[in-house]
């Protein structure tokens, strides 16, 4: 009975594409547009049955608000969310002496030893040219999935975005260990320095932070959860609660996304093989 009470309370938290069209005042083929084009992206059970989180409710409401009030086409309502969810960071005083602040200076020669322009390596990356160049200005941070989709359009891995000395080190103490900061608060520890085939970090996620998006390469990933609860979505098909002591694997070509619900903070510990992330 406790099992099948905690299943029904995971799913409480989830509402159908019927249920959700109601309560945003919206038609379900209008949500099914919105997806299409990118504006959304649900979640979905074994039945591969779209599922909305409360969180999203939110959003939906903004894109309709957009379109009935201030009359914009779905590119203009792409822009205004991206303006809008990354005001907040492009806000932040950077400290150049924190860790991980010369990731601007990174990305920016990365791109240009590419021979990319401002303008198509955004579009690689799929974000706004004005974001990346707030990134490469030390302006905004990134997000999880912004930071892999730069990796890829630079043919490198995140692994490269950290200050990484050269030389291995078999044993690293705390405060040796080289860190990023997402725009959303998620926090990146390096654990293993110059290993071959395996990226070791320590993820820190606040609460309502993830990935922001999905994103894929290939290998395989490993996550023990230390602390807290994290959902977890694979393709959009399978769906996964972790919680505190909860081991998790799976392959690294099948598109991730990631949220912390609760109004605490998760720790966990992420392995990733071979070095792709």
């Amino acid at each position: 009975m406790r099992r099948r009470r905690k299943s029904d309370n995971v799913r409480a938290r989830f509402l159908t594409i019927g249920q959700t069209a109601r309560i945003v005042g919206v038609s379900s083929s209008t949500l099914r547009l919105w997806e299409s084009v990118g504006l959304i992206s649900p979640a979905r059970n074994s039945g591969k049955y779209r599922l909305y989180n409360p969180e999203m409710l939110e959003l939906l409401k903004r894109i309709k608000y957009l379109r009935d009030v201030k009359k914009l086409n779905v590119p203009g309502i792409k822009q205004m969310l991206q303006v809008k969810s990354h005001a907040a960071a492009t806000e932040q005083v950077h400290n150049p002496s924190e860790p991980g602040a010369q990731l601007g200076a990174k990305l920016r020669k990365l791109r240009k030893d590419r021979g990319l322009g401002l303008v198509a390596a955004a579009e690689q990356a799929k974000i706004s040219p004005g974001f990346l160049s707030a990134i490469e200005l030390s302006r905004a941070n990134a997000s999880v999935a912004t930071l892999q989709r730069l990796a890829a359009t630079y043919g490198t891995t995140v692994l490269e975005f950290f200050d990484i000395p050269r030389h291995q080190r078999r044993l690293i103490r705390p405060q040796q260990r080289r860190s990023l900061r997402t725009d959303s608060g998620v926090a990146m520890e390096l654990l293993s320095l110059g290993t071959k085939m395996l990226e070791c970090m320590l993820f820190r996620v606040p609460p309502k932070a993830g990935s922001d998006g999905s994103y894929s390469h290939v290998g395989e990933e490993f996550i023990y959860m230390l602390k807290g609860s994290l959902e977890f979505w694979l393709d959009e098909l399978e769906f996964h609660v972790l919680h505190e002591g909860d081991s998790f694997w799976f392959e690294s070509n099948l598109g991730h996304r990631w949220f912390n619900p609760t109004e605490e903070e998760a720790v966990l510990i992420w392995v990733n093989t071979p070095l792709t992330f």
